[in-house]
């Protein structure tokens, strides 16, 4: 991997956002929105050092806006499958992936993708 570059950091937020029962499912975009901020405001404390923060948002969370220090992009499909396909971009830096799910944990892991679970970007 390529230490110089940030890391880049990919957050399932579909994911990471049903992890905890909030009431999220009242309000998807507005809990989207939330992560966004949360995750522009105090990064990801896993990752020492500069990091390039995306947002993967589907379904009803689409088309929610970046901010600065977090990129949203919204999946034309799958929120899974355009994971994937982020980390099989990014080249030789280093990726981490933000996702409790085990399907798409194996996916990433088998690009070179390191994995870390919902409680690294949400308390």
């Amino acid at each position: 991997m390529n230490d110089t570059a940030p890391v880049l950091v990919i957050v399932d937020a579909a994911n990471v956002i049903g992890s905890v029962p909030d009431g999220w499912w009242r309000d998807r975009r507005g809990a989207a929105e939330r992560l966004r901020d949360r995750l522009a405001s105090e990064g990801v404390p896993a990752v020492s050092g500069p990091a390039e923060i995306v947002m993967v948002v589907e379904g009803a969370a689409r088309g929610v806006e970046s901010v600065p220090g977090v990129r949203v992009s919204s999946a034309p499909g799958s929120g899974d499958d355009h994971i994937v396909d982020l980390v099989a971009s990014a080249g030789d830096r280093p990726v981490l992936v933000i996702t409790a799910d085990r399907e798409l944990r194996r996916r990433v892991r088998e690009l070179g993708a390191d994995v870390a679970g919902p409680r690294t970007v949400r308390p």
